[in-house]
């Protein structure tokens, strides 16, 4: 069986670890880029692939849009069903293959998903949302630029230790780098009042922003912009990330 793209996957993520989603990923200038394209496309339709806890989705539901979640995380979904406004979208438990029938006026993809999303599939998932998409509709994505080697910031040289609802949680984190711009990310969680030690590993994709271009061409998109900020900026070799609005011609 073909594993989930998402995330990097094969297993879920523990509940414990998925409530304190929200609070390490908040609200902030991607999501308010989003919101604010949406209402710049007179988006009706939205597909937010890769949604996790629906932090952002269920604030793109009004009245009269239909905004569909999808995620291949159970866990994720059943914390993004229990927000509130959760009913006011259609969440679906899977990945690109299962985007409903329609054709969608937006599609997004943040928290760097496309990262998370390993060649073939993302090629594959490319192709899935092009698909799903109207003609002239807009995919917004970020991914962040390899040229800046964020992961070398990521590797903890000590342990550290905050309180949550379950307890006091200690973390670390390591990293392999793969190759290819690949990087494997391994974070330990120690819930120090029942010695439960959860280790995350994800693997995650860097890829430049000339090879993302070529395979969104290759997808049948348009890039239309590539901002290395929310801000709008331009995107340069040293931004952060590269953020690309594309549309289906």
């Amino acid at each position: 069986m073909e594993s989930s793209p998402y995330r990097g996957r094969v297993t879920d993520y523990d509940p414990r670890i998925v409530a304190l989603y929200d609070d390490d990923n908040p609200d902030g200038p991607d999501h308010a880029y989003v919101r604010r394209l949406a209402d710049e496309v007179g988006a009706r339709s939205i597909i937010d692939v890769g949604c996790g806890t629906g932090i952002l989705t269920v604030t793109l539901a009004s009245s009269g849009r239909r905004v569909v979640g999808v995620d291949p995380s159970a866990a994720m979904l059943a914390y993004a069903r229990r927000r509130p406004e959760g009913d006011s979208v259609e969440w679906i438990h899977g990945d690109s293959r299962n985007i409903p029938p329609g054709r969608f006026d937006l599609a997004v993809m943040t928290s760097n998903v496309a990262q998370h999303i390993p060649d073939p599939q993302w090629q594959r998932t490319l192709v899935d949302i092009h698909r799903a998409l109207r003609d002239g509709g807009v995919l917004v994505f970020e991914s962040r630029n390899p040229a800046v080697r964020a992961w070398e910031t990521w590797v903890s040289s000590e342990p550290t230790t905050r309180q949550t609802a379950h307890g006091a949680l200690r973390e670390w984190t390591e990293i392999e780098l793969l190759g290819c711009g690949v990087v494997r990310l391994i974070a330990h969680n120690v819930f120090e009042d029942s010695g439960n030690h959860v280790v995350e590993s994800e693997t995650l994709v860097f890829r430049d922003r000339e090879a993302i271009e070529e395979q969104l061409h290759e997808a049948g998109f348009t890039v239309d912009a590539v901002h290395g900020d929310w801000d709008g900026s331009a995107f340069t070799e040293n931004s952060r990330l590269v953020i690309v609005r594309a549309r289906r011609g």
